[in-house]
């Protein structure tokens, strides 16, 4: 039973991370918006996104950990404040790291 709660929480953040990914490519690609555009509908993918401003009250009331998915030398050149680096294909192998009572935040971009 845990090795199942194990791979289900593994593969939600897998694919919370790869949806941040890939929603970032998209949204480059789209082109540029016209200003007055109604605002973008929500993601169907059903990841919940977060404000910056958001974030940091999250961060300060100590209810959530960033984690940075990218790659060492991405987050060598720069990253979030107390960012911790998990590459996205490490990930597996730090579960026992992630706390259970916060909220996980992941970027790539």
């Amino acid at each position: 039973m845990r090795l199942i709660i194990s791979f289900l929480a593994l593969s939600l953040l897998g694919a919370v991370a790869q949806s941040g990914c890939n929603s970032a490519e998209q949204k480059n690609k789209s082109g540029p918006v016209a200003s007055g555009s109604p605002v973008a509908p929500a993601p169907s993918d059903g990841a919940r996104r977060i404000t910056t401003a958001e974030l940091q009250d999250l961060l300060a009331k100590n209810q959530a950990v960033v984690i940075d998915v990218r790659n060492e030398a991405s987050y060598n050149a720069g990253h979030i404040h107390g960012a911790k680096l998990i590459p996205e294909a490490d990930i597996p192998n730090h579960l026992s790291e992630l706390p259970k009572d916060k909220l996980i935040v992941t970027y790539c971009s």
